[in-house]
């Protein structure tokens, strides 16, 4: 098991903006999936535009990774292209965001071989001195971490949210077994051009639109985090246990990308099964490395150690005395670790 797993984790990397105190980390992990369909991009300045702006992406492809992959090359050039030289912030750059969405699917049909299935969801970072923009269309999703809490996440994008159910019954399409047609679980993705042929209707309002949904949040001190993940992660952990395992490690002073490399570790005891991708990023606000924190853990880890040990070693029994050994599981002492820190 561990020998397969670690052919099929790619490794980790990070980076650093020292001048405005941004730091990332991020990896990818095919899982026990026969195929790799995620794909992620982070840029750490962006051309043309001051210092401080920064864009981070994660695409999850179904049906192949052509969708995924391209998005992660293609998609940080439409959105410098929306934005110009000086984006007015922050409708301006919302609606920037919008676009460089739209117009990166419009590029992608136009290459797309004809009848072929497949797609990607989308969640994206733009960071600017002011503001944190999400963006994301279907279920990747982001985390922001404040002040020691989840102060935003993203809400997926399924058929039955009211506001896609409608849109998906005016352009003639069903919803069966909570997916569209029958088929597919998410209702906004890059791709599916086989869910986008209504006639007479603009992107945005066909059966699937790659619209993204877009969150503006003025920037505080008290900003700690931002995780962005396909849904392999977040089938694994909430939003709140994630954010409060990498608050705890932070305090270790793990760097970002080892951080990614060990919240895929800890998804994949806990069952997940998918493709996994994750990208941390930390602001001036992040929790730093604790003395106090790394006693605790190095506590922690010696009762974990001992738990283990008597699980598997247990004292011998009196003759007379019958009882029977409780078993320890991973996913329970991955919990005692993850809700020791929450």
């Amino acid at each position: 098991m561990g020998e397969t797993w670690k052919k099929k984790q790619q490794k980790p990397h990070g980076g650093a903006a020292v001048s405005w105190g941004l730091r990332f980390g991020a990896s990818a992990a095919q899982g026990w999936r026969a195929r790799m369909e995620d794909a992620h991009c982070a840029w750490l300045a962006l051309p043309g535009l001051p210092p401080g702006w920064a864009f981070f992406s994660v695409f999850d492809g179904h049906g192949g990774a052509r969708a995924a992959r391209f998005g992660a090359r293609h998609l940080p050039r439409h959105v410098l292209e929306a934005l110009g030289p000086a984006p007015g912030e922050p409708d301006g750059v919302r609606g920037a965001l919008r676009r460089a969405f739209l117009n990166a699917d419009e590029r992608l049909r136009s290459l797309w071989p004809r009848g072929e299935p497949g797609g990607s969801t989308a969640v994206a970072l733009l960071v600017s001195p002011s503001f944190l923009y999400l963006a994301h269309c279907g279920d990747s999703r982001a985390v922001l971490s404040r002040a020691g809490a989840v102060a935003f996440s993203t809400e997926d994008h399924r058929p039955l949210r009211p506001r896609e159910r409608e849109r998906i019954h005016d352009a003639g399409g069903t919803i069966c077994r909570r997916r569209i047609e029958g088929s597919l679980a998410v209702s906004r993705a890059l791709g599916d051009f086989a869910y986008k042929e209504a006639p007479g209707r603009p992107p945005e309002l066909q059966l699937v639109s790659a619209e993204p949904e877009v969150a503006a949040l003025a920037r505080q001190a008290e900003d700690e985090f931002v995780v962005l993940a396909s849904d392999g992660v977040w089938d694994a952990m909430s939003g709140a246990d994630l954010a409060g395992l990498v608050a705890s490690r932070l305090r270790l002073g793990l760097a970002p990308e080892l951080l990614c490399a060990q919240l895929l570790d800890t998804c994949l005891c806990k069952g997940s099964l998918d493709n996994m991708t994750c990208i941390l990023v930390c602001f001036p606000g992040a929790p730093r490395p604790s003395e106090e924190a790394i006693k605790r853990e190095l506590a922690l880890d010696t009762a974990l150690g001992r738990r283990v040990a008597g699980a598997f070693n247990p004292a011998p029994l009196p003759l007379l005395v019958v009882g029977k050994l409780k078993p320890v599981r991973t996913r329970d002492l991955l919990d005692t670790l993850i809700h020791s820190h929450s």
